[in-house]
């Protein structure tokens, strides 16, 4: 029996794209997904840059690295386009990013809550068949997720899904929480 796809991205804007991008259209790629704040120091410091160094080892062709924005808090410090474009320029995050749609009682973003994300950073991998194989709140260890990207590159469609890595207390934002 076939899994079943998860849900689609809710993006309200994508910037460093010419067109939006969605899991269908993606198909045929391994995609990591990285949901991350501006604000949150495991983003800053281990989430993104671990999305940048995945994104030069893997060629385009083969991995989608994208970046979801999911700000559930300190709306008024990052969750304007202009903040976030500027965020982006700085820190040369030249991969696709896609600002999670925003619920209109300001409470915790579409995509966010359609994933049951803990917070950020969180990292997603899809298999080339757009199914789910990866939910990771907090940091991922680089050679981990390096062996499950050339794993999900070098598979022919398998549907297990990868065990998912003990979770690191302090790796992340969590909403109503705290970042450590």
């Amino acid at each position: 029996m076939e899994a079943a796809l998860p849900p689609e991205w809710k993006v309200e804007r994508w910037l460093n794209t010419l067109a939006p991008l969605s899991l269908a259209s993606l198909r045929g790629k391994v995609i990591f997904a990285v949901a991350f704040q501006m604000l949150c120091p495991g983003c800053v410091s281990e989430g993104l840059p671990q999305a940048l160094r995945a994104r030069a080892a893997f060629p385009e062709s083969e991995l989608a690295v994208i970046g979801l924005h999911t700000v559930f808090e300190h709306h008024e410090a990052q969750g304007t386009e202009a903040a976030l474009a500027a965020f982006l320029h700085e820190y040369r995050i030249g991969f696709p990013v896609g600002i999670d749609l925003r619920r209109p009682d300001g409470a915790i973003p579409q995509t966010m809550r359609a994933y049951g994300m803990r917070g950020t950073p969180t990292t997603l991998l899809y298999d080339r068949a757009g199914r789910l194989r990866l939910h990771q709140f907090g940091h991922l260890d680089d050679m981990r997720l390096g062996a499950v990207i050339a794993t999900l590159i070098g598979e022919a469609g398998a549907a297990e899904d990868m065990a998912p890595e003990p979770e690191r207390a302090g790796a992340g934002c969590t909403p109503g929480g705290s970042c450590g």
